[in-house]
């Protein structure tokens, strides 16, 4: 009850929630509150959770009341709850369902209109409400009114709900999904090398949380779990409860074979049975894994997506989007047609560089499951990570041409600072058992690395053939380091990789840094290491400053240090890097 100095639970009036994780009761606290609240931040000793529009409306979807909401803040609470927080409950939350969709009736005696087939019906029942969406000049293209409330193309269905929840009034879905053409997806218990298989209890949970119990409002929704915590799986496992035709879309070729190999090792499925579309082959079967590239592609910017067709190529019965915070914005438009289909986005992060949360809400579906990093790091799901950030000094003949160049150039000059391909050298030799990614954004800076370092070299223009090769000698253990460019930010599995060097980045991409920290992130008996090497003094500085505040708010701590030229010239170098925290 709220005043109980042991509760874990502080609540303010911005509608923050703060957690103590050491007091007692705080792990049933959290689990209590994951279903209103959004998780922003979690270091070591205070996660900060907030409840905003979005979270509560994501309760009410799955029928939270602003009751329950009020009671479970009042159970854990270690101060009276601020009175103006749960007033606000019911007018948000009650914002939900006041808009409903709905199958047309059927067979009606005077049709809702004749000359518009497969429709359906918006029903709004509370007055000002419905004015408002008359009035809408948005939605007066895909509304018109009719007995009852308003009809609306199937078509409309996404872009309309994506609309409304714009305007404030987030629809309850309840319209009729597709059931998709039968496939049977058993899961193995043994994969193809023998060893045993079977779904961790969270990503069986969830799974279950999405597919539901196949009623109005199941049957889609967004999965949230850090890199390395088998995403894949739950993919699978959703497959498996459903038993249907599915249709993956993912991040790159590369991630497309990631998929095929792991649906054969852990399923059923025969080869026969899964197809590749991308632009290297173009096949359809039952389960098909595509890439957001190839479904985008187009001959220039005023003609259609012609592979858009693929989206009808099958009776799907699943749509699942990998890397859903990375949704393209055409695939967002077709995404709005397809909701009559079960939808599963999988992502490591809902942090969207546009904005676009809402857009994922709308149209892929709700957060369904959510688990903090440092929670499944704590079980041994996932690897313990040791973040620092190395900041070295520019040289001094390129301390005047960085100081008058423009901003954008002042970035790569600070990038490709040279003296960082020393301290890249030196961090491969004090870690000579690790297996080591070191990551770019510049192609002339990572080819001077991979000269230096003797590895092999992969960036966009690198063949996919090339690629699978040297993914495969690494995990093979036949090559120790590699040097990637972006292609491998996301949904690349190097389970072995316990080390990553990162010598530039995309302007403080938070998302961008969650995947590349993810990389080392699979479970393994030793630490992982996660390097950023900065040039001290720049806007590399400021940048590396905002990727790092996502880590910390997921509990990752950060050692900086700092080397000057004169230290990295110095003979002989030291072996280790000292801990110079500044």
């Amino acid at each position: 009850m709220a005043n109980d100095p042991s509760n874990p639970l502080i609540i303010q009036s911005d509608r923050t929630l703060l957690l103590d994780v050491h007091a007692a009761r705080s792990e049933e606290a959290r689990s209590a509150i994951l279903p209103f609240a959004e998780l922003e931040k979690s270091p070591e000793h205070i996660h900060t959770y907030r409840i905003t529009p979005l979270s509560l409306w994501n309760a009410a979807s799955a029928g939270f009341t602003p009751g329950d909401v009020a009671r479970v803040l009042q159970e854990y609470s270690r101060y009276d709850v601020p009175r103006g927080v749960v007033d606000g409950f019911a007018d948000v939350m009650g914002r939900f369902g006041l808009v409903r969709m709905v199958e047309a009736p059927v067979n009606p005696a005077v049709p809702l209109s004749p000359d518009i087939p497969e429709e359906l019906l918006l029903v709004c029942d509370v007055e000002a409400v419905a004015a408002e969406i008359a009035a809408s000049k948005t939605l007066a293209k895909y509304l018109y009114p009719v007995s009852g409330g308003f009809g609306l193309r199937l078509t409309d269905r996404g872009t309309v709900k994506r609309e409304l929840i714009r305007l404030g009034w987030p629809v309850k879905d309840e319209a009729p999904l597709l059931g998709g053409e039968y496939l049977d997806v058993p899961l193995r218990t043994a994969m193809l090398d023998g060893r045993d298989f079977a779904p961790r209890d969270y990503q069986t949970e969830a799974a279950r949380s999405v597919v539901g119990d196949g009623g109005p409002g199941s049957g889609y929704g967004v999965i949230v779990l850090p890199c390395g915590a088998g995403k894949t799986v739950v993919g699978m496992v959703v497959m498996s409860l459903l038993k249907t035709n599915t249709l993956v879309l993912t991040t790159n070729v590369a991630a497309v074979h990631q998929w095929i190999d792991e649906l054969i090792d852990k399923t059923g499925l025969t080869a026969d049975q899964i197809a590749e579309y991308t632009g290297d082959s173009k096949s359809v079967a039952p389960v098909t894994v595509a890439t957001y590239q190839i479904l985008t592609w187009r001959p220039d910017k005023e003609a259609e997506f012609p592979h858009f067709r693929l989206f009808r190529a099958r009776p799907w019965g699943l749509i699942i989007y990998d890397e859903v915070h990375l949704l393209p914005a055409p695939v967002f438009r077709v995404t709005a047609e397809l909701q009559a289909v079960r939808r599963l986005g999988l992502t490591a992060t809902l942090v969207r560089e546009d904005g676009a949360e809402a857009d994922v809400f709308s149209l892929v579906g709700p957060k369904r499951y959510d688990v903090p990093w440092k929670d499944l790091e704590a079980k041994g799901w996932i690897a313990e990570a040791v973040c620092a950030e190395i900041r070295v000094d520019l040289p001094e003949n390129l301390k005047i041409p960085y100081a008058v160049t423009d901003q954008r150039n002042k970035y790569r000059v600070a990038s490709e600072n040279p003296l960082k391909r020393a301290i890249v050298r030196q961090l491969a030799e004090n870690h000579p058992e690790d297996r080591i990614l070191v990551i770019g954004q510049y192609v002339r800076q990572l080819e001077e690395l991979a000269k230096d370092l003797g590895a092999p070299l992969i960036t966009g223009k690198t063949p996919n053939g090339e690629r699978e090769e040297i993914y495969g000698s690494f995990r093979r253990g036949e090559v120790r380091i590699i040097v990637v460019s972006k292609v491998a930010n996301f949904a690349i599995d190097l389970p072995d990789a316990s080390m990553a060097i990162q010598v530039s980045g995309s302007f403080g991409s938070r998302q961008e840094e969650a995947q590349r920290l993810g990389r080392i992130l699979r479970p393994k008996k030793r630490n992982s290491y996660f390097y950023t090497v900065v040039s001290r003094y720049t806007v590399e500085e400021e940048f590396a400053a905002n990727r790092q505040k996502f880590l910390a708010e997921q509990g990752y701590k950060y050692s900086i240090q700092h080397w000057t030229e004169e230290e990295l010239n110095a003979a002989p170098a030291p072996r280790l890097l000292p801990e110079r925290t500044i």
